[in-house]
């Protein structure tokens, strides 16, 4: 071996110790899941890094484009399953820069160990992608690394917790009921207003908290957005952000922001340009909409601009569309229905104006109105008799995922059908049930009318896990006259949801025609417990309450059955014999 092959072969044993502990100045995440890239860029946040993301194959390359020449050591975290580029460090490397690449296969909880001093912590559930990003901001402003845990990794993630020492623990949103369990003993803070506006505008309020604590005063200007993408801004920890809804900004908002110190919105994508126009307009803020970044690889004499990088979280998107507006002359009521296109209930309150032969009358709902997934819904109101041969009704509607959340709108201006029905159903709730074992309740409804029923159930405001619900059931039901059907509404409930519920309030909606459930009634009831484990737990403990009555009898029973039942077996044949023979049947041999 010659003298120069020597030392190559000695310098890179040399360089091997200090590239595997390369201390990164920035840091790239290399995933296609959301919750990867979120981590990565938190740590980075965390410790002071620059932190880049992928958003496709193809951004690999262009992203070598954006990166710092002075800032040479760079990590790669990449996810183990879902990376966007296999083995993306010798591309790095042939750029020039020192690079150390990490595959994860769970880079939320990987990242928090790498950080060995930090002992505030926020956990929420990665199915809610909206709330990682509005907590974001706050946890960089106090050193806080978010967790996300549900009941599947609860167990890792309280075990990572007990090798820290936990200062402070934020529960934010909804979570799994083990997942409060197993945390208990950290003594948490939780924010859940089982709406996301409202949790939102809490963890706003305690930056701002902080921040006065830290530099006197509040924050004037905010990150208007909705929480559907990751961008470099948003996990800043600079502004604090505000979600202002897509088409429609919630009336918490508007007080929200009216009522706050905030003077300056920061619009990131122009996604929601009519939510913020609507901001700045209405509600005197000044609105800046950031929307395009200089391009990583200028050509020409003018200088080109190219979309942000935004990562995207899952989206929930809701789709109401009106399917028809009635006016019925036998009664003088509107019926207007609505169609959910998607497998997501939601939220509705409606303003219908009608418009005829110069006359106009407004009626609407004063409270939301829900409707399930895939479902078609009818709201009758009533108005004064209208003689016009033609009537039209101009809609506008806001829904969204919770009362207090609508945030999209239906406008619609149609021809209203004049119609002359007369819908003489009647049901009856009878008895109601709750299924232990299939966690469901069963609603015995008799129609006590002279024609057939469909009918469509709601169970209103259940209180599950520290949470107000609405459940309805797969489909629409039809009761025949004078027959009585048991309706099941999947409802899992835990000992603790039974004391939160002592009784559930029922909407019944029903008529004659399956997408005219014109009538409504509404109550309170009582229920009681059904299932094979329940009803063999209630015989058991029957039973050994009157053990001291029937024990003597059952006993005398038993013995009467044993001693019927025995037989004489012939040791000749094997014939078998009753017990009370004396002579084999087949034999005749003495037995």
């Amino acid at each position: 071996m010659n003298l120069k092959k020597l030392i190559i072969i000695l310098f890179i044993f040399i360089a091997i110790p200090f590239v595997s502990g390369l201390e990164p100045e920035q840091i790239i995440s290399n995933s296609a899941d959301w919750q990867d890239v979120y981590s990565t860029m938190l740590y980075s946040e965390l410790t002071g890094k620059s932190s880049y993301f992928l958003v496709s194959s193809r951004h690999s390359t262009l992203l070598i484009g954006q990166l710092s020449k002075s800032q040479k050591n760079t990590w790669v975290i990449s996810s183990e399953k879902n990376p966007y580029v296999v083995s993306y460090k010798p591309v790095l490397e042939s750029k020039g820069f020192a690079v150390e690449e990490f595959e994860y296969s769970n880079v939320n909880l990987e990242m928090a160990r790498k950080i060995e001093n930090i002992t505030n912590f926020i956990v929420l559930d990665d199915s809610y992608g909206y709330n990682a990003i509005s907590v974001a901001p706050y946890a960089v402003l106090t050193d806080s690394y978010v967790l996300f845990a549900d009941r599947k990794n609860i167990n890792l993630i309280s075990n990572f917790l007990n090798t820290r020492q936990v200062e402070s623990l934020l529960i934010y949103g909804q979570v799994d009921r083990e997942v409060k369990e197993r945390l208990s003993v950290f003594s948490p803070e939780t924010i859940n207003n089982g709406d996301r506006f409202l949790d939102n505008q809490a963890i706003v309020d305690k930056y701002q908290e902080k921040h006065i604590e830290v530099y006197g005063e509040p924050k004037t200007q905010v990150i208007l957005t909705n929480g559907e993408f990751i961008e470099q801004e948003i996990l800043s920890g600079v502004e604090p952000v505000v979600f202002i809804g897509r088409a429609n900004v919630p009336d918490q908002v508007r007080e929200y922001i009216k009522n706050s110190d905030i003077e300056i919105g920061i619009l990131i994508g122009n996604e929601l340009i009519g939510s913020a126009t609507f901001i700045r307009r209405q509600l005197g803020i000044s609105v800046f909409v950031k929307f395009a970044q200089s391009a990583r690889t200028p050509s020409g004499p003018i200088s080109a601009v190219e979309d942000l990088d935004r990562f995207y979280l899952p989206r929930y998107i809701l789709s109401l569309d009106l399917y028809r507006v009635r006016y019925n002359k036998m009664n003088n009521q509107v019926y207007v229905t609505y169609q959910n296109n998607v497998a997501l209930s939601s939220y509705l309150k409606g303003t219908i104006t009608l418009r005829y032969e110069g006359e106009t009358q407004t009626v609407g709902d004063s409270e939301p109105v829900f409707i399930d997934k895939n479902e078609y819904k009818t709201i009758v109101y009533d108005i004064d008799p209208v003689s016009a041969e033609q009537i039209r009704a101009e809609v506008f509607t806001i829904y969204g995922e919770s009362r207090k959340s609508l945030e999209y709108t239906l406008r619609e201006t149609v021809d209203v059908e004049t119609v002359n029905i007369l819908d003489n159903s009647e049901i009856e709730i009878v008895n109601v049930r709750y299924d232990r074992r299939k966690g469901e309740f069963l609603i015995d409804i008799k129609n006590t009318g002279n024609v057939d029923v469909f009918v469509d159930l709601e169970l209103v405001d259940i209180l599950i896990n520290d949470e107000l619900r609405t459940f309805g059931p797969e489909e629409v039901s039809f009761i025949e006259k004078g027959e009585v059907e048991t309706i099941m509404v999947e409802v899992e409930m835990a000992e603790e949801d039974f004391e939160n519920n002592p009784k559930v309030r029922l909407t019944a909606y029903y008529g004659e025609r399956e997408r005219n459930l014109v009538n409504v009634i509404s109550g309170e009831y009582d229920y009681s417990f059904t299932g094979f484990g329940y009803l063999t737990g209630r015989l058991i403990k029957d039973i050994g309450g009157s053990a001291v009555t029937f024990g003597p009898i059952i006993i005398i029973l038993l013995l009467l059955i044993l001693i019927i039942g025995m037989k004489k077996k012939c040791p000749d044949c094997n014939e078998i014999n009753s017990l009370r023979s004396k002579k084999c049947k087949r034999c005749g041999r003495e037995i």
